[in-house]
């Protein structure tokens, strides 16, 4: 009887799959407007290896100076985020989409999980604690890019959010010490 389960247990896993090709297919068919495509590309090349991150965390240590530590110590973190996304994805080594046609030139080959929904969403985690709440949205738009340019699969880039935000929460305490303000 046990077996059974099991093996309902393995249709479930190919109903999510079917499920994670499915909506990727849909958002990506979004992307035949020229503007819709245009934006998903544009934040895509942007958040590459966390740059629009790193650049709007330097920014912000450079604005608001009495917590500059606070702000490096986030951009950090965004960093850390990103690392980490990295290794877990030679870890997996999950294949990018191949049933749609992407959008832009990819880093490397693997999928999973988004190192782009990892870094955009530690960021709007660790700069919305500083008070940058505007990041949040611009993570979100950052995270659908990746499946309009059909890059990545829905599940790629919910547990690339997951991560991120896990990381940045974990280290809130450390990146807000002795801040003021």
């Amino acid at each position: 009887m046990d077996d059974l389960n099991d093996l309902n247990d393995l249709d479930d896993l190919g109903d999510l799959d079917d499920l994670d090709h499915r909506i990727l297919s849909a958002l990506h068919r979004t992307g035949a407007d020229p503007r819709v495509a245009g934006a998903a590309r544009t934040l895509s090349r942007a958040g590459e290896h966390g740059a629009l991150w790193l650049a709007a965390g330097l920014l912000g240590a450079a604005a608001d100076r009495p917590r500059r530590g606070a702000w490096l110590r986030a951009t950090a973190l965004t960093a850390g985020a990103h690392v980490v996304s990295m290794g877990v994805k030679r870890v997996v080594r999950r294949p990018r989409p191949a049933h749609v046609a992407p959008r832009v030139r990819t880093a490397g080959r693997h999928s999973f999980p988004s190192a782009h929904a990892t870094s955009a969403t530690a960021a709007a985690v660790a700069f919305g604690a500083l008070g940058a709440p505007a990041v949040a949205p611009l993570a979100a738009a950052m995270c659908l890019s990746r499946l309009v340019v059909g890059v990545h699969y829905p599940s790629d880039v919910a547990a690339g959010a997951a991560l991120g935000a896990l990381t940045a929460c974990l280290g809130k305490r450390w990146m807000t010490k002795g801040c003021r303000g």
